[in-house]
């Protein structure tokens, strides 16, 4: 195939094919998908070993996972074919919208069109049975369909790391999947505080950013965590440096670094890649501020909210920006709630966020729920030691739970926990375990 040529285009993209003749009018569509019809297809084909190239050819009666990850695939279906042979493509990783596949027809016939386009394919999720029907016709797709409602995989652990006894430390507690927190573990990487911590991969965590001991103390050093908790060294820092930055994660795989203070308060985003690598800076959107909140919401978006605006005056806030499941964000959207600083944030329902705790100058224990639309709820009364400076973290899949802090503004330090059921409901005080600090963060993993 050449490209796309004579008078009918393919929309890519919607998970369906669609071809248009030149007045606009719809000509044929994909199937709807019924899940019957889908596995009875699925029971006369051969699945084999993933695909992993820019190119394949196609054999009848064959099933094919494609993974398109680090690539595009052109695949090329038989030069031949009788009645009824089919063939089924599934993604493999969920990366056709990003790498989607170009279906080559090898000189017969496509869903009634000779070969002169390009038939692409281009929707995350997407699984297509194609079936040959005759010369006309040729190959017609009889399922075309994305698994858009696929179980949630909320993580099912957490990690508490870092943070400022009085002294800048790295020690980590990990979160078993009943919310259980486990003793100290030793630190691995950079000492710090006033860090940010977000889910990547759908299963692992990063730790960035914060302040250390040494001139010229901040830093933009970041560490890995491993979907069995384990820390990872330091990675060299890209982007800003800055303290009292928040992030979470978006797009179901990824995360994003968001404001803080470089000794001048800022708004510049750092988005994190599936893998884990974080980017240079995208230039800020929204009002700039540090010792924030932040948490993902709607399964793949993300929410920034509450923080410090000093040196203006009052200093504390509650505006919220919300973050794209691309990892674009929004401009200020209007604070719900008691304005306050040093609050922090998790997700819990598989699809809803919490805020909750941080100081008006007085420490707080009130909480905001987020809806899964993104809207912040007005205030709900506190529960547990009102404090500041804590972390929060999804665990158990569906559940969230703040822990640490500080009562007084960084003189008595606190480890004591609250647990967030999956309906936003906060308990008392569960008694500490670990090292008391403040100023730390918090991430889950899988």
């Amino acid at each position: 195939m050449s490209g796309i040529t004579g008078s009918k285009i393919n929309i890519r993209g919607s998970g369906r094919i669609a071809k248009l003749g030149t007045d606009g009018q719809v000509l044929t569509s994909g199937g709807a998908g019924v899940a019957a019809a889908f596995e009875d297809v699925v029971g006369g084909l051969s699945w084999q070993a993933v695909e992993t190239g820019s190119t394949m050819t196609a054999v009848a009666g064959e099933a094919y996972w494609v993974n398109t990850t680090s690539n595009a695939c052109t695949i090329t279906l038989p030069a031949t074919a009788s009645v009824g042979d089919s063939i089924i493509f599934a993604d493999y990783a969920r990366t056709w919208g990003t790498n989607g596949i170009v279906i080559d027809s090898n000189g017969l016939n496509y869903q009634g069109d000779d070969d002169s386009y390009d038939v692409e394919y281009g929707t995350d999720g997407l699984a297509i049975a194609i079936t040959y029907m005759d010369a006309t016709q040729g190959w017609i797709p009889t399922i075309d369909e994305a698994v858009t409602d696929a179980p949630f995989k909320g993580n099912s652990e957490g990690i508490f790391g870092y943070g400022d006894t009085g002294s800048r430390v790295s020690m980590t507690n990990l979160v078993s999947n009943a919310g259980v927190v486990a003793t100290d573990v030793t630190g691995v990487g950079t000492a710090r505080h006033s860090l940010a911590a977000c889910e990547y991969g759908g299963d692992k965590g990063i730790f960035g950013f914060g302040g250390h001991a040494d001139a010229p103390y901040r830093t933009s050093v970041t560490n890995l965590v491993s979907n069995a908790g384990v820390v990872a060294s330091d990675t060299a820092g890209v982007g800003t440096v800055r303290t009292y930055l928040q992030a979470c994660s978006y797009g179901e795989d990824k995360g994003i670094f968001g404001f803080g203070t470089t000794g001048s308060l800022t708004a510049v985003t750092n988005l994190i890649s599936n893998a884990g690598v974080v980017s240079s800076d995208v230039t800020g959107v929204g009002t700039a501020r540090y010792n924030l909140a932040a948490c993902e919401y709607g399964e793949d978006k993300g929410i920034f909210g509450y923080g410090d605006v000093y040196p203006s005056s009052p200093r504390e806030a509650s505006m919220t920006n919300l973050v794209s499941n691309a990892g674009v964000v929004a401009t200020d959207t209007t604070g719900v709630g008691t304005a306050r600083r040093a609050v922090r944030a998790c997700s819990y329902g598989r699809d809803k966020g919490i805020f909750g705790y941080g100081t008006t100058g007085s420490v707080s224990s009130l909480t905001n729920l987020v809806s899964n639309s993104g809207v912040v709820a007005t205030d709900t009364t506190g529960v547990g030691t009102a404090r500041s400076g804590l972390a929060a973290c999804e665990y158990g899949g569906d559940k969230g739970i703040f822990g640490y802090g500080t009562t007084d503004g960084g003189s008595t330090f606190q480890s004591m926990t609250n647990l967030v059921s999956n309906t936003g409901v906060v308990a008392s005080d569960v008694t500490g375990v670990g090292t008391a600090r403040y100023n730390l963060a918090a991430c889950s993993f899988n």
